[in-house]
């Protein structure tokens, strides 16, 4: 490792203990850390969004290309600005009202069709075969249809409708359950990354 990388990772690994240094208590070298990152943050993706969004979607296509129609959208994006003034703020309800509302249309959809549509099809389309396979496939689609029948509040829950609406609250739970624990493992796998780069930090800096 050359002397620049050892400098590099110095820094680095002084950052990564000024973080892990709020485990004892608040301090002065994690709010360094902290307002470092949101600053560093801050300025890389103004800029990266000035060359990848403001350049191609509002210079280029007004100034260069000719496509006045694109001073529409560049105007309201100005009308957001003026949420920082507290006479002219109510003029950024408009433009904050396009981007919710199309926005929202978009998502939507989209969701709709990923993670509801597409769900369903492949869901319903699995053929049933008597194996291990055509098991998890049954498995699944009395579990989807259990869940779904929970938020059914059209009839009351009862008699066979109530067995599969009990059996859903522990699909749900389940899924939600396995949602959170992937979502710690890749957090502790992080914390297991940066203590990797801290030891082989500390290796090369004083030798095995």
């Amino acid at each position: 490792m050359t002397t620049g990388q050892l400098i590099l990772n110095g820094i680095a690994a002084f950052l990564t203990l000024c973080i892990f240094s709020f485990l004892y208590k608040d301090n002065p070298f994690y709010k360094f850390a902290e307002r470092l990152v949101a600053g560093v943050a801050t300025g890389y993706w103004t800029i990266l969004l000035y060359h990848t969004n403001f350049t191609d979607k509002v210079i280029e296509p007004i100034f260069i290309n000719g496509q006045y129609h694109y001073i529409i959208p560049a105007v309201l994006g100005i009308m957001m600005w003026t949420r920082f003034s507290r006479k002219w703020s109510w003029i950024s309800r408009y433009p904050i009202a396009f981007y919710i509302g199309i926005g929202s249309g978009v998502s939507i959809t989209v969701y709709l069709y990923t993670y509801l549509f597409k769900q369903l099809q492949a869901t319903i389309s699995t053929p049933l075969t008597l194996d291990l396979a055509g098991l998890n496939v049954l498995i699944i689609v009395i579990a989807v249809l259990s869940a779904l029948i929970y938020f059914f509040f059209s009839s009351a829950h009862k008699g066979i409708f109530n067995v599969a609406s009990r059996f859903g609250i522990y699909v749900i739970m389940i899924g939600f359950g396995a949602g959170f624990g992937l979502t710690v493992m890749g957090r502790v796998a992080l914390l297991v990354q940066r203590i990797i780069f801290l030891r082989d930090y500390i290796v090369a800096l004083f030798g095995g």
